[in-house]
């Protein structure tokens, strides 16, 4: 039986391997990518864990003490309300249909008890189930602008100018 729980520094291990593993099946020539790419593309830095164990919106899932996934969110202050935001989805290979769907309902739940009463996330094809369980709404696409060289090598369907493009100014 699955187990939503929130991580520990004990998972630390097992999560990073997740990640890894992720990593090389999204894409089969991640080990011969550039190391600040890979390390870009990793969301499981020491750092990144102890920063998203404190959020008390990550959750990890396990079944017969085997890590299945991970859902990394975090609170966010927009000035006039908060939000939870999720920044990432992590499935083994072999995890099981609703483990995404459950992750985002610990999450979601997590968030209504602490008052946050929206929960944000991509609708990524891991989580698309879980967005019609939860009845979500979507209110378009999630796209992200990667800065510097990571620019040319980051993951993700890169968007093209329209060929009647404005002219916005480069900064």
């Amino acid at each position: 039986m699955l187990r939503y729980r929130i991580f520990s520094a004990d998972d630390f291990v097992a999560l990073e391997a997740l990640d890894l593993d992720v990593q090389r099946r999204l894409d089969p020539t991640f080990d011969t990518l550039e190391e600040r790419e890979r390390e870009g593309r990793l969301r499981t830095s020491l750092p990144a864990l102890k920063f998203f164990e404190r959020s008390e919106h990550s959750f990890v899932a396990e079944e017969d003490g085997k890590v299945l996934g991970l859902l990394l969110a975090q609170p966010v202050w927009q000035g006039d309300r908060p939000v939870v935001l999720v920044v990432q989805v992590l499935l083994a290979h072999d995890a099981p249909p609703e483990t995404a769907s459950g992750l985002l309902h610990a999450c979601v739940k997590s968030a209504y008890d602490t008052a946050v009463y929206e929960v944000h996330f991509p609708l990524t094809p891991e989580l698309e189930a879980a967005a019609h369980t939860e009845e979500a709404h979507v209110l378009g696409r999630y796209a992200v602008r990667h800065l510097g060289s990571r620019h040319a090598s980051a993951p993700g369907e890169r968007l093209t100018p329209p060929p009647t493009a404005p002219n916005v100014p480069n900064t």
